[in-house]
């Protein structure tokens, strides 16, 4: 098990991975900004190669500072977003919300709040799955049969490690030399976090699941690689 922390984090970066959001990003980052943080926030959106003009929306809140805006081109996958967002981050603490409106950005005090009292490193959001909670039937197994996976080739037990919900040390971020491009990059990370001995402390988050039609992009393969990249972890340490 790692310590905990002797000095207590004093900020907060959360990282917005984003690829044609237009519909949903402005309403995103607008729910986020009004939350009340327990610390000082900063707020960064990695652009991957949108093609819908969606930081069009939100060239204010980049000019008054509010947001810190970069834009990768061309489009590399969610995995590639998130690394570029961990290189920038400014905060001591570091966690993650998609654009998509799956996500209620209010969950995070509560997230947050483990780890200021010191007693957590690494904590998740666990979705419950229930009416606009369940995406459909396969997708709730699926992400129930990765949770179960990584709980037997880690000896833990974790009950969401798909959720987006996710906080840690901006330094812990960095120290597993996270590789993924594409959605794998969930997988490894927990991986990666459960093999250097990180205990996740989990807590409850509210969860809206969108459908195709809405806009959802992971599909059942990325499932399936998932439980591949987490027993090679396992094994092979990678």
């Amino acid at each position: 098990m790692s310590p905990a922390p002797s000095v207590a984090p004093s900020s907060l970066t959360i990282v917005m991975p984003v690829y044609n959001e237009r519909d949903t990003l402005r309403t995103a980052l607008e729910r986020m900004l009004a939350v009340e943080m327990p610390l000082p926030t900063e707020v960064v959106v990695v652009d991957d190669g949108s093609t819908d003009g969606c930081i069009d929306t939100i060239a204010d809140l980049v000019d008054s500072g509010q947001v810190t805006l970069y834009v990768q081109n061309p489009n590399q996958g969610k995995g590639a977003a998130l690394r570029r967002g961990i290189a920038e981050a400014t905060g001591d603490l570091l966690t993650i919300l998609d654009a998509d409106l799956e996500y209620d950005p209010a969950d995070f005090p509560a997230l947050v709040k483990p780890i200021l009292e010191g007693d957590a490193r690494v904590v998740y959001g666990a979705r419950s799955y229930g009416g606009h909670a369940a995406y459909s039937f396969w997708f709730v197994l699926g992400n129930k049969m990765l949770a179960l996976w990584a709980s037997f080739l880690f000896d833990a037990w974790l009950t969401d490690i798909e959720t987006c919900l996710k906080v840690a040390p901006t330094a812990t971020w960095r120290a597993v030399d996270l590789r993924s491009d594409g959605f794998g990059i969930e997988a490894e990370l927990t991986g990666k976090l459960l093999k250097r001995g990180e205990r996740i402390f989990e807590v409850p988050i509210s969860y809206r699941a969108r459908g195709r039609e809405e806009g959802k992009k992971i599909q059942w393969t990325d499932g399936v690689a998932a439980l591949g990249i987490l027993a090679r972890i396992r094994f092979r340490g990678r």
